[in-house]
């Protein structure tokens, strides 16, 4: 596994092993000993430890990645000659069955170079001639994410800015990772399949709607919203790249990809529900996230 010591991927770690499974994941720092997991040290440009991870193993789940760095190159080494040293790892260790993470942003590789490093990921998988599997997660939300953390403290106080009008899915942490360990296991319905999974909310959240769902997760009963418009966002992304630089949370990269209105997973594509569907109401796993924020002090 990659991208185990990750939002996405430590979730999925746990739940690999509770659900009995021993785990060989790649880590840049060392871990504490844990369980059922195998840490191997290196990086997803040390071949030699993209080999140890693999070996041995029944499948591999890629979920490590780069959403926000500062050039169309970095986002190419990051997630797509990234993607293709595990493909090779998983082809000379013999391994078949390989599930990608990948995202929603891959249907517009046009928008993002974000988007596009991710299209690209996609490309190299389906021509590794492995037993493949490719998950687009939406919008992922859950303990441990700093992504939306923001959103969360702004509706805390009762007032959240928005992208432009438009409309999102999301998913939370552990139904995700719940889905990412049984395609692990699935040898059939799945193969050559790319999945668009969600919460089962119809048709997506409006910005503002989901907004005010985590209002009601803080405590708050009216969260007033503010939508910023797109050229505003992008001024906003380049003034935070001068002023932060390598450090900057948004990007004009990143500010193209959350102007865009349309991130609701396609209709038809979420996984059959006889291997999974989502079980955890979007409000509950909002309150979840929400009481491990405050555990934290995050919030």
């Amino acid at each position: 596994m990659t991208g185990a010591t990750g939002f996405v991927g430590g979730a999925t770690l746990g739940q690999a092993v509770a659900a009995g499974w021993h785990v060989r994941a790649l880590t840049r720092r060392p871990q504490p000993e844990r369980e059922g997991v195998t840490w191997i040290a290196g990086a997803l440009d040390q071949p030699a430890s993209l080999a140890e991870m693999a070996a041995g193993s029944d499948a591999v789940l890629h979920i490590a990645g780069v959403v926000n760095v500062p050039t169309r190159a970095a986002f190419e080494t990051g997630n797509a000659v990234a993607t293709g040293h595990v493909v090779d790892a998983a082809r000379a260790a013999g391994v078949t069955r390989f599930v990608h993470v990948s995202s929603l942003a891959a249907r517009k590789p046009e928008i993002s170079n974000y988007s596009w490093s991710k299209a690209r990921a996609e490309t190299i998988v389906r021509a590794s001639g492995l037993d493949w599997t490719i998950v687009r997660p939406p919008a992922v939300f859950g303990p441990g994410d700093t992504e939306m953390l923001d959103l969360f403290r702004m509706a805390r106080r009762g007032v959240a800015l928005l992208p432009p009008a438009g409309r999102l899915s999301a998913i939370y942490v552990d139904e995700l990772a719940r889905l990412l360990v049984a395609l692990a296991a699935d040898r059939d319905a799945s193969i050559g399949a790319t999945y668009e999974p969600d919460d089962g909310h119809p048709n997506g959240w409006s910005h503002r709607s989901f907004a005010r769902a985590i209002g009601r997760a803080v405590g708050r009963s009216h969260v007033s919203t503010l939508a910023v418009p797109g050229v505003v966002l992008r001024a906003g992304g380049r003034l935070d790249t001068l002023v932060r630089r390598s450090r900057a949370k948004l990007t004009p990269d990143r500010a193209r990809y959350i102007a865009h209105p349309d991130w609701v997973v396609a209709e038809g594509a979420c996984p059959p529900a006889a291997l999974w569907q989502p079980e955890t109401a979007t409000g509950d796993a909002l309150a979840e996230t929400v009481r491990w924020y405050r555990r934290e002090g995050w919030l």
